[in-house]
């Protein structure tokens, strides 16, 4: 569906909606919901399937935490990440319904992204505390990362690297007490932890909200609302 080949259908010209949220806010959830309300749109590739193909260039790598890296190094060429790479893409043909593309994540991408007088938004947010015990109940293969326990669910927390500047120290205790083995509550703490040492979407969120144009821009607190209604929101919004 998409390439970098030169067609007569750049992305960067097409009107598009996309979906804004770090892992865990209920991105994947909504758009099933919504095609479930009927809503035609068609979904491109996802970040994680752009990502393996026109970043990684078909290399396979599963730990989340590496992928991160890679990324940040990419952005290093394109300050504008994701959101600057979609702009050096080309539809394979002409779109029959909205274009969907989940998902941006941080200020870099929604500031690039809104270059494009097209583009709409959708801006899912959850806590980090909702988004990691999520990531405990989805069982999406995805989610991998190498991590080491030591000693109690509570010490392997307090000794992972940056977990003070994401999650307060109730919210650790709280993750220690998680009915899950300590080696995937840890992996699924790292994964957040390592997203957000990358993007911020506390940033992104207020940028895109701070635009003041409610038609073009719709924000979520999926903790608010069931993912029907979730989806229902957004139908209505469109």
């Amino acid at each position: 569906m998409l390439s970098r080949e030169s067609t007569p259908y750049p992305l960067k010209d097409q009107p598009i909606l996309i979906v804004v949220g770090v892992t865990g806010v209920g991105k994947s959830t909504t758009l099933d919901e919504l095609q479930a309300l009927g809503v035609p749109f068609t979904l491109l590739p996802n970040r994680r399937e752009v990502t393996d193909d026109f970043i990684f260039d078909g290399e396979v790598i599963t730990d989340r935490s590496e992928r991160f890296k890679r990324t940040a190094k990419f952005r290093e060429t394109h300050p504008g990440g994701m959101g600057q790479l979609l702009t050096e893409l080309y539809l394979q043909e002409a779109p029959k319904n909205t274009l969907i593309f989940d998902g941006l994540r941080g200020l870099d991408e929604v500031q690039h992204a809104a270059q494009n007088s097209q583009s709409r938004f959708i801006v899912l947010d959850a806590p980090d505390l909702v988004r990691a015990s999520r990531l405990l109940g989805r069982g999406d293969t995805f989610d991998q990362v190498q991590v080491e326990t030591s000693g109690s669910t509570l010490e392997s927390l307090k000794s992972l690297k940056g977990i003070d500047q994401v999650f307060s120290e109730e919210d650790i205790v709280a993750l220690s007490q998680l009915d899950a083995p300590a080696e995937n509550i840890l992996a699924k703490v790292k994964i957040v932890v390592d997203e957000r040492k990358n993007y911020d979407p506390k940033e992104a969120n207020a940028y895109l909200t701070g635009l003041g144009d409610s038609k073009r821009v719709l924000y979520v607190d999926t903790t608010r609302s069931n993912p029907a209604e979730v989806a229902r929101l957004v139908k209505d919004w469109l």
